[in-house]
Order: structure tokens, then C-alpha cells, then sequence
């Protein structure tokens, strides 16, 4: 299957010579565009997913598909290869199938638009934009269900589909996508902007080509791409060694009592390309938390990675994709066949960064990071107020970023780009919520060097009864530490009941009924740290206690003894982390905070109220052996 381009003008564009000023001004000019994009998205969108948290991804790219300005790359060019049919002026293109479009996006909730833009006859770009729709439909409210084991319960999917034809809106495709969501007005009012977000756009860059030239526009655009792929060459062969380097990780459960569930990737270079293999990943799960990962996505993940730990400097696009060669293996957990379920492929998807820094610091331990992203946590709360009125709340919870070379880890914090928190305010005046507590909670980030980020706390309390949805992760495996630092400390969910009953929640879990006065405490993990935590300056960690981050014992996994006014005993210090270190021995490249699977569950078992998941071996690898059998 391919697309066929309908262009009125004949003429293809032709590459000229273009200089560094001009080259610099239409950067600018993209880059204002793409941000223009988010700024009408924000102002015009309903949900707060959208609306307050910036669940979005925007793009523009030159007329082969190739990201030259945005946040997430590659959808263009996965949806060229799954779609079958014209392209026309005034078309736009939405999708929601991950599986017609190799995963261009991940899960049925993230509505992708697409859009050709034309000039004169012929397109000069592309703009395109995907965000995360609050409910679809589905067997739960949110549409991320993990009992799911098919994506046909997880909502409407919608393959590559003309939603605007020639200009003219496809009202009937819309409005049956629409009758099969809760909160259709939220899907409009969002669906509308994304469109104004990509026309924004067209003008932009019309504007751009009218005012400099077409072959100008599209040799500029080559250019920043072309030096991109120059800067990521260099980048590559100084930090990518040429010998196999090999790092595992796992997503902790299904939801559905099985796991952990191993992702294993190994990383090599051969000349000047980076070569990524995923042999090794355990097969795809009954459930929801399989990641079909486009490799085109993955490298773009790879790039944004090496860029902001490596060179910060370099302007991120797709140019260097051809760098970079990504092999996943079908039927595993990272590339299920279809039909298997998706929507909670969020797990996966944090623990491929964490990957990535296992991976890339083995052969640059002084840029190594510790782990942190780890997961993307969701919360939903639905129900019928009083009145009748239905509503639904989807919200993205944030962790402790990891400790890094250059610093500490954020506390409470978001690893996606450009996201934020939804205010409580907002929260409180939409929904029949009271927010009792936000805060950090102290010594959850692992000590290092570079201290990591501390857990988030939130404390719901439901104020009408309803429903709540969990998914989070990291309950089971911690967010290790690295060059000495120590593990950050695990999610944790407790619900408070009003008649004083507490019951400790999974961290995936559908359809909990919750009653008026009931207090829900949504407690995220601790980053890692980074570097040994024996070499952090007392003072430091004295400044932490005070700002409440640490506590006085706590500062004792540091060697710091501290006094009642919380001033550092040096004598008592020096004293305590000659003792530790002797006790620690050599200072370990990473540590997980267990030594085996095994272990980890005992100590799970031990620690806490909920059962430790199960191993899903044969059950898993059937399932995978069907699936590959049908396809």
C-alpha cells in the first residue's frame, strides 16, 4: 500500500543554495508556527487533559513526511505507509489505529491529525498533531481498560480516514465516532482545535514560502534537517561504542496478576550508525500494557535522549533517523500482533527512557542518568452527580525525576516535555473532588551525589460517589540508582474510606467504587540517585532536611549526622561515611535494590497487603504463538 500525492503543479521543488541567516530566520519562523500550534490548541480545547496538562504532540515537517519542527516525531511517516489512497488539497487525515499505521500513534485514545499543505497546487509540507482524548468509549470510563485483551474493548478505532475531503468536513464519519464516546463534547470541542492548530500552521508556512520562495522554504528545511544529521553523526560516534552493550528492565504487572514483564534491549555501533535490538523482550501480554513501538518513534525517542544528556545544543529533527537501525521483534511486548489490547501502553513506554539510560551510560558512566521516568500515571474518577449530570476525569500524575550528572532530580515532576499539572483549583471547580493534600514526600528520591526527585502525594477526597481508575507502575521494581546512588522508592496507593477502613489499591486497577468522604492517596515513586551519596556535600543535605525533602534520618543514607537544629555534626559524619563506605565496598555501576526477581516478590509479599504478580510464562508465550500462527 501507498499514498498517491494528487499535485496540480508539475513542477517539483529544486534545491538551491541557501545562507546561514536565511537558514536561521525560517527556524525561527517554523518554530514560532509550532508554538502558535499549541497556543490556539490550549485556548480552543476542552478537556483538561489537553486543555491544562498539554497532552499534545505538534509537528511540522517538510513535504517527504520528516519532522523539522515539534515534540514527537515520525507520524507522518507511519501513516504513509499504512494509508492507501489520495491526497488531495484541502484533505485532513485522523486516525486512531495504531495497527494501520505501524504505531505511528501507540493507543486508540491519541486522535492523530494529519494535513498536506499546498501551495500553488503542490505540497510544500506537512502539519500534524495527535492528542490524548479523555474517553473514546470502551468497557470503562477513560477507555484504558486493563482487563482488556483485545483493542475492539477499548473504544472506537478509527483507521486512516479523509475527515476533511477537498475542505469539507465528513460530518457523518464524525458523527458516529462521536456516538460512541461519553464526553462527546470534549471530543468535538478538542478534534476542532487540533484542526485550527494544523491550519494555523499551513499559514505559517505559506507565509514563509510566499515571502522567501518555494525552493528556498523546502531547501532550508533540507538544511536544518541535513544539520541535524551532521551534529547526531558526531554525537553518535563519540558516545554509542562500537561494542555490545546490553540493559533489561521491567514493566512490574499486567493488571491482571501476571508479571514482571521484561524489556531487554542491546546497543552497539557499526561505523557511523547506532544499532538498537530488542531480542530478548519478553512475548506480548494477555492484557493491556503491550506497546506496539514504531521504530521510527523509538529513534526519535533514542535522539531526544542523547541530545538533552549529551549536547542540549542541537536542534532536534528527524534528520538523523538514517543513523539509527531499531530492531523489535514481532510478537513480543514492545510489537504484539493484532488484535491485542494497547491502551495501557503507558508503561512500556516510560520504561523505554529508562532503558535508554541504562544503555547509553554504560559507555559514558560520567552522563549516566538514573531511572525515574518509569511511568506516565493515570488517574480517572467518574460517576453521576446529584443532579444527574454525568462526569469524568482524566489526569496524568507526575514521579521524581531521576538525580543526573549535572544535578538533582526535579521533585514531583514531569519528564514529558512541555506538560504540566492540572491546577487544584481547576480540579475542585469541575469536578465533585477536594484536594486534602499535594505535597512531596520526603526521602522517596534515592540519595546520591545528585539527589533524585521525590514521590508526588495527592489526596482525593470524593466528594459524590463514583468510580475510580488506577494505572501507575513501579509498585514491584524501584527506579535504580547509578555510580553509587541508591534506588528511589516505590508507588504506593491507599484508599481511606470514610467509615476509617484503609485498603491498600494495585497499581492498575479498574471500576474501584468510592463513596462521599472517601480519601484516596496517590503516592508516585522517587527518582533514582546518581553518583555516591557519601560524596554529597553535608551542607546540602542539612539545606534538604530544612526544606523538609529529607528527613533527619534520612540524611543518615547520606553519612551526614545531623544535630536537633539540624546543623551537620562533621566529626560524627566524617566518622559515620568512613564506616558505610567500608560496609558498601567498591561503588556499584547501578543498583536496583534487589539482586533477583525472587527476591523482590518475598519482599513485596512482605512489605505490603498485595500479592506479588505471578510469572506468565507459558500462558503469555501461547497467546504470542497464536497470534503469530493467525497473522
Amino acid at each position: 500500500m501507498s499514498a498517491t500525492i494528487v499535485q496540480r503543479n508539475s513542477r517539483k521543488m529544486k534545491k538551491v543554495k541557501v545562507d546561514s541567516v536565511t537558514i536561521d530566520i525560517i527556524e525561527s519562523a517554523l518554530r514560532n508556527a509550532r508554538y502558535e500550534m499549541d497556543t490556539v490548541l490550549f485556548r480552543t480545547a476542552m478537556s483538561p487533559g489537553i486543555r491544562e496538562q498539554h497532552d499534545e504532540f505538534p509537528m511540522i515537517a517538510n513535504l517527504d513526511g520528516k519532522m523539522v519542527v515539534g515534540q514527537f516525531g515520525s507520524f507522518i511517516h507511519g501513516f504513509l505507509q499504512g494509508y492507501d489512497g489520495t491526497i488531495e488539497d484541502g484533505d485532513i487525515f485522523l486516525t486512531t489505529d495504531p495497527y494501520s499505521v505501524n504505531g505511528a500513534v501507540s493507543h486508540a485514545n491519541d486522535w492523530l491529525l494529519l494535513m498536506p499543505i499546498y501551495k500553488g497546487g503542490r505540497v510544500i509540507a506537512w502539519s500534524a498533531m495527535f492528542g490524548h482524548m479523555t474517553d473514546i468509549g470502551g468497557k470503562v470510563p477513560g477507555s484504558l481498560p486493563t482487563d482488556a485483551r483485545q483493542i475492539y474493548e477499548e473504544g472506537v478505532v478509527v483507521p486512516p480516514v479523509k475527515i476533511y475531503k477537498a475542505g469539507r468536513l465528513n460530518e457523518d464519519v464524525l458523527r458516529i465516532i462521536l456516538h460512541n464516546c461519553r464526553l462527546p463534547m470534549w471530543n468535538l470541542s478538542d478534534f476542532n482545535a487540533i484542526v485550527a492548530a494544523l491550519r494555523t500552521a499551513a499559514i505559517r508556512c505559506i507565509e514563509i514560502a510566499t515571502r522567501f520562495g518555494d525552493d528556498v522554504f523546502y531547501s532550508a528545511m533540507d538544511a536544518m534537517l541535513e544539520r541535524n544529521r551532521r551534529a547526531m553523526r558526531v554525537l553518535i560516534g563519540k558516545t554509542v561504542p562500537e561494542q555490545k552493550q546490553y540493559f533489561e528492565d521491567y514493566v512490574c504487572d499486567d493488571g491482571m496478576g501476571m508479571g514482571p514483564y521484561k524489556i531487554a534491549c542491546s546497543m552497539w555501533r557499526e561505523g557511523d550508525k547506532c544499532i538498537f535490538d530488542f531480542a530478548g523482550t519478553d512475548p506480548q501480554s494477555i492484557g493491556s500494557i503491550n506497546f506496539l513501538l514504531n521504530e521510527e518513534m523509538f529513534k526519535m525517542f533514542a535522539g531526544v535522549y542523547m541530545i538533552m544528556v549529551f549536547d542540549p545544543q542541537i536542534l532536534f529533527n528527524d534528520g538523523f533517523y538514517d543513523l539509527m537501525e531499531v530492531r523489535i521483534p514481532a510478537g513480543t511486548l514492545l510489537k504484539p500482533l493484532k488484535p491485542a489490547a494497547l491502551s495501557c501502553r503507558t508503561h512500556a513506554l516510560g520504561r523505554i527512557f529508562d532503558i535508554l539510560g541504562g544503555l547509553l551510560g554504560q559507555g559514558n558512566p560520567a552522563f549516566m542518568c538514573a531511572a525515574g521516568f518509569s511511568d506516565s500515571p493515570h488517574f480517572m474518577y467518574s460517576g453521576y452527580r446529584d443532579n444527574g449530570e454525568w462526569y469524568q476525569l482524566y489526569q496524568i500524575g507526575f514521579g521524581g525525576i531521576p538525580g543526573k550528572p549535572f544535578g538533582d532530580g526535579p521533585d514531583g515532576h514531569s519528564l514529558w516535555p512541555s506538560f504540566t499539572n492540572v491546577p487544584n483549583e481547576f480540579l475542585e471547580s469541575y469536578f465533585p473532588l477536594r484536594i486534602d493534600v499535594y505535597e512531596t514526600l520526603p526521602d522517596t528520591g534515592g540519595p546520591g551525589k545528585n539527589r533524585g526527585g521525590n514521590a508526588l502525594r495527592i489526596g482525593y477526597r470524593f466528594l459524590e460517589p463514583g468510580e475510580i481508575s488506577i494505572h501507575d507502575d513501579r509498585w514491584l521494581t524501584y527506579p535504580w540508582g547509578v555510580n553509587g546512588g541508591l534506588p528511589g522508592k516505590r508507588s504506593r496507593k491507599s484508599l481511606l474510606r470514610a467509615d476509617g477502613t484503609k485498603e491498600q489499591l494495585p497499581s492498575k486497577c479498574d471500576r474501584i467504587k468510592v463513596e462521599r468522604g472517601d480519601l484516596l492517596h496517590f503516592d508516585t515513586w522517587g527518582g533514582g540517585g546518581c553518583g555516591d551519596p557519601f560524596e554529597r556535600e553535608a551542607a546540602k543535605v542539612a539545606f534538604d532536611v530544612d526544606a523538609g525533602l529529607v528527613t533527619i534520618a534520612g540524611a543518615r543514607r547520606y553519612g551526614v549526622v545531623l544535630r536537633a537544629d539540624h546543623s551537620v555534626d562533621e566529626a560524627a559524619t566524617t566518622q559515620l561515611r568512613a564506616q558505610l563506605r567500608q560496609e558498601r565496598g567498591a561503588v556499584p555501576l547501578f543498583d536496583r535494590g534487589f539482586q533477583s526477581i525472587d527476591e523482590l516478590k518475598a519482599r513485596c509479599a512482605a512489605e505490603t497487603s498485595l500479592a506479588p504478580p505471578a510469572q506468565p510464562t507459558f500462558t503469555r508465550r501461547a497467546v504470542a504463538s497464536k497470534q503469530a500462527g493467525r497473522a
